[in-house]
């Protein structure tokens, strides 16, 4: 009864974390996107007076429009190419999910933020009660992990071997296999997918599972690549995931 009960309410909390998610992402897309599509506009629009008028402009007027454009590329706007990708919205449902996970996980990479007001209050409510709801949830992942420990432990215990040697041992083996699964592996992926060199998918994976989150390489940015649906949904699983490990490592 009490191992049905264990298991009935992590199946509860991981059901409910993965909710909060989901509403989160689904309530920043809300509120953000319209904002959004009227920064790109006005981003397009500067463009195109800059283009033709950038022959006459005073020194005073190129400044202001380097500023207007660092600004643009701040928060997220990148006037670059044609019309149509102005339409590709940094607020979709993907990417919503993606920042919805790196707030509760508090990375915070900061190439995407929430800039208006609604949003920025609803982030700061959905963090008050998401980030101990994601340290409740990665003690217990952690803790489903370290029964698989036991269990090897055990395994080992039955076949003669001393305790501090299976100490030793269970400690090496999940610290080895979740550098082969969380860093390694996918490290390879982000080479295929972002174009990175693999020093710099093993760099951005550490980064992101070590929570510092400089926020100089991220996921997903990249204008001139294309990206399959549900990307950063994945990546972002893969974090907490990966979070999970870590707290197991901290654990054993």
């Amino acid at each position: 009864k009490a191992m049905c009960s264990g298991r009935l309410q992590t199946a509860l909390l991981v059901a409910g974390y993965f909710v909060y998610l989901l509403v989160g992402a689904a309530v920043f897309q809300a509120l953000e996107r319209t904002a959004e599509r009227q920064e790109k506009m006005a981003a397009a629009q500067m463009k195109e007076a800059f283009l033709q008028n950038f022959t006459q402009l005073t020194v005073a007027e190129m400044e202001q429009f380097m500023k207007n454009l660092i600004e643009a590329i701040q928060n997220g706007v990148y006037p670059v190419g044609n019309e149509s990708q102005f339409e590709e919205s940094n607020w979709d449902f993907s990417n919503s999910f993606f920042f919805a996970g790196t707030v509760v996980s508090t990375i915070g990479y900061g190439t995407l933020h929430p800039k208006t007001a609604g949003g920025q209050i609803f982030c700061v409510f959905f963090a008050l009660f998401g980030i101990p709801l994601n340290i409740v949830f990665l003690h217990r992942v952690g803790k489903m992990l370290s029964l698989l420990c036991k269990k090897l432990g055990k395994f080992l215990y039955e076949k003669g071997m001393r305790k501090k040697k299976i100490k030793f041992l269970t400690l090496l083996f999940f610290l080895a296999t979740g550098i082969l699964v969380f860093l390694c592996l996918p490290s390879v992926f982000f080479q295929i997918t972002e174009g990175w060199s693999y020093s710099e998918g093993i760099y951005f994976a550490f980064i992101t599972l070590s929570t510092i989150g400089f926020g100089d390489y991220v996921v997903g940015k990249q204008s001139d690549r294309k990206y399959f649906s549900y990307y950063r949904v994945l990546v972002a699983i893969w974090i907490l995931f990966g979070l999970a490990w870590i707290a197991l490592l901290f654990n054993l």
